[in-house]
Protein backbone atom coordinates (compact mmCIF):
# COMPACT_ATOMS: atom_id res chain seq x y z
CA UNK A 1 0.00 0.00 0.00
CA UNK A 2 1.24 3.22 -1.32
CA UNK A 3 2.44 5.83 1.90
CA UNK A 4 -1.13 8.28 2.17
CA UNK A 5 -0.32 11.72 1.13
CA UNK A 6 -0.56 14.56 3.82
CA UNK A 7 -3.46 16.94 4.25
CA UNK A 8 -2.55 20.10 2.25
CA UNK A 9 -6.19 21.65 2.25
CA UNK A 10 -9.73 21.77 4.30
CA UNK A 11 -13.03 22.03 2.25
CA UNK A 12 -16.44 22.66 3.53
CA UNK A 13 -19.16 21.17 2.04
CA UNK A 14 -22.48 22.19 1.58
CA UNK A 15 -25.96 21.93 0.38
CA UNK A 16 -26.08 25.07 -1.10
CA UNK A 17 -29.06 27.72 -2.27
CA UNK A 18 -30.46 30.19 -4.61
CA UNK A 19 -28.81 34.09 -3.78
CA UNK A 20 -32.05 35.35 -6.34
CA UNK A 21 -35.23 34.58 -7.92
CA UNK A 22 -33.83 33.48 -11.24
CA UNK A 23 -32.27 30.88 -9.04
CA UNK A 24 -34.95 29.50 -6.90
CA UNK A 25 -36.03 26.90 -10.25
CA UNK A 26 -32.78 25.48 -11.19
CA UNK A 27 -31.75 25.18 -8.02
CA UNK A 28 -35.27 22.54 -6.83
CA UNK A 29 -34.22 20.81 -10.05
CA UNK A 30 -30.56 19.96 -8.91
CA UNK A 31 -32.19 19.68 -5.60
CA UNK A 32 -34.58 17.02 -6.55
CA UNK A 33 -33.53 15.68 -9.95
CA UNK A 34 -33.80 11.88 -9.53
CA UNK A 35 -36.18 12.22 -6.27
CA UNK A 36 -39.79 11.38 -6.45
CA UNK A 37 -40.87 14.57 -5.80
CA UNK A 38 -44.53 15.83 -6.80
CA UNK A 39 -43.72 18.90 -9.11
CA UNK A 40 -46.37 20.45 -7.31
CA UNK A 41 -44.57 20.12 -3.74
CA UNK A 42 -41.04 21.61 -6.21
CA UNK A 43 -43.22 24.74 -6.53
CA UNK A 44 -45.20 25.10 -3.07
CA UNK A 45 -40.95 24.97 -1.73
CA UNK A 46 -40.43 27.44 -4.54
CA UNK A 47 -42.60 29.87 -2.80
CA UNK A 48 -40.96 29.50 0.59
CA UNK A 49 -37.86 30.87 -0.84
CA UNK A 50 -40.16 33.70 -2.81
CA UNK A 51 -40.94 34.76 0.34
CA UNK A 52 -37.82 35.63 0.96
CA UNK A 53 -36.98 37.53 -2.61
CA UNK A 54 -35.55 33.81 -3.70
CA UNK A 55 -32.72 34.14 -1.47
CA UNK A 56 -31.08 31.45 0.97
CA UNK A 57 -29.33 32.51 3.88
CA UNK A 58 -27.27 29.42 3.26
CA UNK A 59 -24.38 30.44 0.81
CA UNK A 60 -23.46 33.81 3.09
CA UNK A 61 -23.79 31.88 6.50
CA UNK A 62 -21.42 29.71 5.12
CA UNK A 63 -18.97 32.83 4.32
CA UNK A 64 -19.17 33.48 7.64
CA UNK A 65 -18.33 29.85 8.92
CA UNK A 66 -15.22 30.50 6.49
CA UNK A 67 -14.23 33.34 7.78
CA UNK A 68 -14.88 32.06 11.17
CA UNK A 69 -13.10 28.84 10.48
CA UNK A 70 -9.87 30.85 9.33
CA UNK A 71 -9.44 33.11 12.17
CA UNK A 72 -9.71 29.80 14.38
CA UNK A 73 -6.86 28.26 12.45
CA UNK A 74 -4.75 30.80 12.11
CA UNK A 75 -4.79 31.17 16.12
CA UNK A 76 -3.98 27.56 16.42
CA UNK A 77 -1.22 27.32 13.69
CA UNK A 78 -3.04 25.38 11.36
CA UNK A 79 -1.92 26.25 7.50
CA UNK A 80 -4.38 24.56 5.60
CA UNK A 81 -5.63 26.52 2.73
CA UNK A 82 -9.55 26.73 2.32
CA UNK A 83 -12.04 26.17 0.37
CA UNK A 84 -16.10 25.83 -0.45
CA UNK A 85 -17.97 23.60 -2.34
CA UNK A 86 -21.89 22.98 -2.99
CA UNK A 87 -24.16 19.90 -3.61
CA UNK A 88 -26.65 22.07 -5.63
CA UNK A 89 -26.14 25.49 -6.47
CA UNK A 90 -22.66 27.47 -6.99
CA UNK A 91 -19.94 27.00 -5.77
CA UNK A 92 -20.36 23.85 -7.15
CA UNK A 93 -18.20 20.99 -5.96
CA UNK A 94 -16.64 20.09 -9.44
CA UNK A 95 -15.86 23.84 -9.72
CA UNK A 96 -14.18 24.12 -6.73
CA UNK A 97 -12.30 20.38 -6.95
CA UNK A 98 -11.27 22.18 -10.11
CA UNK A 99 -9.75 24.96 -8.66
CA UNK A 100 -8.30 23.33 -5.75
CA UNK A 101 -6.48 21.26 -8.62
CA UNK A 102 -5.34 23.27 -10.50
CA UNK A 103 -3.40 24.99 -7.22
CA UNK A 104 -1.75 22.08 -6.35
CA UNK A 105 -3.89 20.31 -3.93
CA UNK A 106 -3.61 16.94 -3.48
CA UNK A 107 -5.35 15.84 -0.32
CA UNK A 108 -8.32 17.89 2.03
CA UNK A 109 -10.03 16.87 4.82
CA UNK A 110 -14.02 17.75 4.63
CA UNK A 111 -16.35 19.20 7.21
CA UNK A 112 -20.03 18.41 5.72
CA UNK A 113 -22.93 21.02 7.25
CA UNK A 114 -24.61 18.08 8.46
CA UNK A 115 -24.39 16.63 11.99
CA UNK A 116 -26.26 13.33 11.33
CA UNK A 117 -26.11 10.15 9.44
CA UNK A 118 -28.89 9.51 6.96
CA UNK A 119 -28.23 9.02 3.28
CA UNK A 120 -28.83 12.72 2.63
CA UNK A 121 -26.67 13.67 5.39
CA UNK A 122 -23.40 11.65 4.74
CA UNK A 123 -23.70 8.85 2.00
CA UNK A 124 -25.08 11.34 -0.68
CA UNK A 125 -22.19 14.12 -0.08
CA UNK A 126 -19.85 11.74 -0.53
CA UNK A 127 -21.10 10.25 -3.46
CA UNK A 128 -21.21 13.78 -4.99
CA UNK A 129 -18.05 14.05 -4.11
CA UNK A 130 -16.74 11.44 -5.81
CA UNK A 131 -18.70 11.99 -9.28
CA UNK A 132 -17.42 15.92 -9.17
CA UNK A 133 -13.68 13.88 -8.53
CA UNK A 134 -14.64 11.72 -12.03
CA UNK A 135 -15.74 15.04 -13.66
CA UNK A 136 -12.47 16.52 -13.11
CA UNK A 137 -10.69 13.96 -13.85
CA UNK A 138 -6.71 13.25 -13.45
CA UNK A 139 -5.34 15.13 -10.02
CA UNK A 140 -8.44 15.38 -8.75
CA UNK A 141 -8.08 16.04 -5.35
CA UNK A 142 -8.92 13.18 -2.47
CA UNK A 143 -11.21 14.28 -0.10
CA UNK A 144 -11.00 12.93 3.41
CA UNK A 145 -14.65 13.42 5.29
CA UNK A 146 -13.89 14.31 9.12
CA UNK A 147 -15.69 12.15 11.36
CA UNK A 148 -19.28 12.52 12.59
CA UNK A 149 -19.75 14.76 15.59
CA UNK A 150 -22.87 14.87 16.61
CA UNK A 151 -21.76 14.01 20.14
CA UNK A 152 -18.60 15.69 20.49
CA UNK A 153 -19.60 18.45 23.76
CA UNK A 154 -18.18 21.04 21.69
CA UNK A 155 -21.52 20.64 19.35
CA UNK A 156 -23.89 19.65 22.97
CA UNK A 157 -22.58 23.36 24.84
CA UNK A 158 -23.09 25.43 21.21
CA UNK A 159 -26.52 24.27 20.80
CA UNK A 160 -27.15 24.29 24.79
CA UNK A 161 -25.79 28.13 24.96
CA UNK A 162 -28.18 28.87 21.64
CA UNK A 163 -31.31 27.93 23.57
CA UNK A 164 -29.98 29.74 26.56
CA UNK A 165 -29.95 32.45 24.67
CA UNK A 166 -33.61 32.95 24.32
CA UNK A 167 -34.93 31.28 27.80
CA UNK A 168 -35.36 35.21 28.31
CA UNK A 169 -37.75 35.66 25.74
CA UNK A 170 -39.91 33.30 27.22
CA UNK A 171 -43.13 35.96 29.09
CA UNK A 172 -43.52 34.06 31.99
CA UNK A 173 -40.30 31.92 33.23
CA UNK A 174 -42.24 29.69 35.83
CA UNK A 175 -44.97 28.89 33.52
CA UNK A 176 -44.64 25.42 32.49
CA UNK A 177 -42.65 25.09 29.15
CA UNK A 178 -41.98 22.43 26.34
CA UNK A 179 -38.80 22.45 25.09
CA UNK A 180 -38.87 20.70 21.12
CA UNK A 181 -36.05 20.00 19.24
CA UNK A 182 -36.69 19.98 15.20
CA UNK A 183 -34.83 17.71 12.82
CA UNK A 184 -35.13 17.67 8.56
CA UNK A 185 -37.91 14.71 8.26
CA UNK A 186 -36.75 11.63 5.98
CA UNK A 187 -38.59 8.42 4.81
CA UNK A 188 -38.73 5.68 6.72
CA UNK A 189 -37.23 3.50 4.47
CA UNK A 190 -33.55 5.66 4.76
CA UNK A 191 -34.32 6.24 8.36
CA UNK A 192 -33.97 2.12 8.23
CA UNK A 193 -30.53 2.10 7.25
CA UNK A 194 -29.15 5.19 9.07
CA UNK A 195 -28.08 5.70 12.66
CA UNK A 196 -30.35 9.19 12.25
CA UNK A 197 -32.74 8.77 14.84
CA UNK A 198 -30.55 7.59 17.30
CA UNK A 199 -28.15 10.01 17.02
CA UNK A 200 -30.32 12.86 16.95
CA UNK A 201 -32.24 11.14 19.89
CA UNK A 202 -29.18 11.67 21.83
CA UNK A 203 -27.71 14.84 21.13
CA UNK A 204 -31.34 16.18 22.30
CA UNK A 205 -31.16 14.34 25.11
CA UNK A 206 -27.29 15.34 25.88
CA UNK A 207 -28.72 19.22 25.53
CA UNK A 208 -31.54 19.03 27.61
CA UNK A 209 -29.44 17.34 30.56
CA UNK A 210 -26.74 19.97 29.90
CA UNK A 211 -29.68 22.87 30.23
CA UNK A 212 -31.22 20.61 33.28
CA UNK A 213 -35.16 20.47 31.24
CA UNK A 214 -36.76 17.21 31.27
CA UNK A 215 -39.61 18.07 29.38
CA UNK A 216 -38.89 18.02 25.85
CA UNK A 217 -39.31 16.00 22.52
CA UNK A 218 -37.95 15.11 19.56
CA UNK A 219 -39.96 16.08 16.46
CA UNK A 220 -39.68 16.23 12.60
CA UNK A 221 -40.43 19.11 9.82
CA UNK A 222 -40.05 19.66 6.24
CA UNK A 223 -40.83 16.45 4.69
CA UNK A 224 -41.04 16.97 0.69
CA UNK A 225 -42.32 13.14 -0.64
CA UNK A 226 -45.36 11.85 -1.39
CA UNK A 227 -48.26 11.76 1.12
CA UNK A 228 -48.34 7.31 0.50
CA UNK A 229 -44.79 7.24 1.66
CA UNK A 230 -44.30 7.10 5.39
CA UNK A 231 -41.67 9.46 6.90
CA UNK A 232 -40.63 9.98 10.29
CA UNK A 233 -42.92 11.59 12.34
CA UNK A 234 -44.44 13.63 14.44
CA UNK A 235 -44.55 16.77 12.83
CA UNK A 236 -43.74 19.96 14.45
CA UNK A 237 -47.11 21.58 13.40
CA UNK A 238 -49.27 18.84 14.43
CA UNK A 239 -47.29 18.22 17.32
CA UNK A 240 -47.79 21.69 18.80
CA UNK A 241 -51.62 21.78 17.91
CA UNK A 242 -51.92 18.82 19.89
CA UNK A 243 -49.99 20.47 22.46
CA UNK A 244 -52.12 23.27 22.41
CA UNK A 245 -55.19 21.52 22.70
CA UNK A 246 -53.40 20.08 26.00
CA UNK A 247 -52.98 23.47 27.38
CA UNK A 248 -48.95 24.62 26.35
CA UNK A 249 -49.14 27.67 26.31
CA UNK A 250 -45.05 28.29 26.33
CA UNK A 251 -42.82 26.74 23.84
CA UNK A 252 -39.05 26.51 23.21
CA UNK A 253 -38.26 25.26 19.53
CA UNK A 254 -34.54 24.39 19.09
CA UNK A 255 -33.47 23.50 15.31
CA UNK A 256 -31.35 21.07 16.49
CA UNK A 257 -30.88 18.95 13.29
CA UNK A 258 -29.62 22.51 11.39
CA UNK A 259 -26.68 24.20 11.44
CA UNK A 260 -27.72 27.36 9.53
CA UNK A 261 -30.93 29.54 9.66
CA UNK A 262 -31.76 28.48 6.37
CA UNK A 263 -34.73 28.46 4.37
CA UNK A 264 -36.74 25.33 6.04
CA UNK A 265 -35.83 27.35 9.67
CA UNK A 266 -36.69 30.72 8.56
CA UNK A 267 -39.92 29.21 6.62
CA UNK A 268 -41.02 26.10 8.86
CA UNK A 269 -40.22 27.76 11.83
CA UNK A 270 -39.98 31.43 12.07
CA UNK A 271 -43.04 32.20 9.45
CA UNK A 272 -45.13 28.83 9.64
CA UNK A 273 -45.04 27.08 12.76
CA UNK A 274 -44.92 30.93 14.38
CA UNK A 275 -48.58 31.71 12.98
CA UNK A 276 -50.22 29.01 14.05
CA UNK A 277 -48.51 29.46 17.56
CA UNK A 278 -50.07 32.45 17.51
CA UNK A 279 -53.69 31.35 16.39
CA UNK A 280 -53.16 28.80 19.67
CA UNK A 281 -51.97 31.38 21.77
CA UNK A 282 -48.79 29.54 22.29
CA UNK A 283 -45.96 31.79 23.32
CA UNK A 284 -43.05 30.59 21.28
CA UNK A 285 -39.36 31.14 20.70
CA UNK A 286 -36.78 30.14 18.61
CA UNK A 287 -33.40 29.00 19.02
CA UNK A 288 -30.55 30.50 16.62
CA UNK A 289 -28.20 27.20 15.26
CA UNK A 290 -25.31 26.93 15.77
CA UNK A 291 -24.14 28.74 12.98
CA UNK A 292 -20.68 30.52 14.06
CA UNK A 293 -20.83 29.88 17.55
CA UNK A 294 -17.29 29.87 19.11
CA UNK A 295 -17.39 25.99 20.75
CA UNK A 296 -19.48 24.78 16.66
CA UNK A 297 -16.12 26.76 15.44
CA UNK A 298 -13.41 25.52 17.71
CA UNK A 299 -15.29 21.69 17.55
CA UNK A 300 -14.32 22.00 13.68
CA UNK A 301 -10.44 22.89 14.30
CA UNK A 302 -10.36 20.24 17.03
CA UNK A 303 -11.74 18.00 14.52
CA UNK A 304 -9.32 18.27 11.90
CA UNK A 305 -6.48 18.46 14.53
CA UNK A 306 -7.35 15.10 15.54
CA UNK A 307 -6.44 13.91 12.03
CA UNK A 308 -3.62 15.78 11.39
CA UNK A 309 -2.05 14.48 14.84
CA UNK A 310 -4.01 10.74 15.53
CA UNK A 311 -1.85 10.47 18.60
CA UNK A 312 -4.66 13.25 19.96
CA UNK A 313 -7.41 12.33 22.42
CA UNK A 314 -10.95 12.17 20.58
CA UNK A 315 -14.04 13.63 22.57
CA UNK A 316 -17.10 12.36 22.91
CA UNK A 317 -19.63 12.28 25.44
CA UNK A 318 -23.27 10.32 26.03
CA UNK A 319 -24.15 6.79 25.50
CA UNK A 320 -23.63 6.06 21.29
CA UNK A 321 -20.16 5.51 20.39
CA UNK A 322 -17.75 7.69 18.61
CA UNK A 323 -18.15 7.71 14.50
CA UNK A 324 -15.23 6.80 12.46
CA UNK A 325 -13.08 8.49 10.43
CA UNK A 326 -13.70 6.41 7.65
CA UNK A 327 -17.37 5.62 7.36
CA UNK A 328 -17.99 1.84 6.45
CA UNK A 329 -19.52 0.52 3.12
CA UNK A 330 -22.77 0.24 4.30
CA UNK A 331 -22.74 3.33 6.25
CA UNK A 332 -26.57 5.41 5.22
CA UNK A 333 -27.22 2.95 2.83
CA UNK A 334 -30.87 3.89 0.79
CA UNK A 335 -31.86 1.14 -1.10
CA UNK A 336 -34.22 3.34 -3.15
CA UNK A 337 -31.28 4.95 -4.57
CA UNK A 338 -29.04 3.69 -7.32
CA UNK A 339 -25.50 3.53 -5.72
CA UNK A 340 -22.42 5.35 -6.36
CA UNK A 341 -18.81 4.09 -6.96
CA UNK A 342 -18.20 6.21 -3.56
CA UNK A 343 -20.22 4.39 -1.48
CA UNK A 344 -17.96 1.95 -0.70
CA UNK A 345 -16.31 4.54 1.59
CA UNK A 346 -13.48 7.31 1.43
Amino acid sequence: MSEQLPYDSFLLVSFGGPEGRDDVMPFLENVLRGKNVPRQRMLEVAEHYYHFEGRSPINEQNRQLLRALEEEFRAAGIELPMYWGNRNWHPLLPDTLSHMRDQGCRRALAFFTSMFSSYSGCRQYRENIQAAQEQVGPGAPQVDKLRNAFNHPLFISAVAARVREVVDQLPDREAPTKLLFTAHSIPMVMAQFSAYERQLREAARLVAAELAIADWELVYQSRSGPPTQSWLEPDVVDRVEQLAADGLRQLIVCPLGFISDHIEVLFDLDTELRDRCEEWNIAMVRAPTVGTHPDFVRMIRLLVEERLDPSRPRQYVGQLPISPDTCPPDCCLYPHRPLHPAASGQ
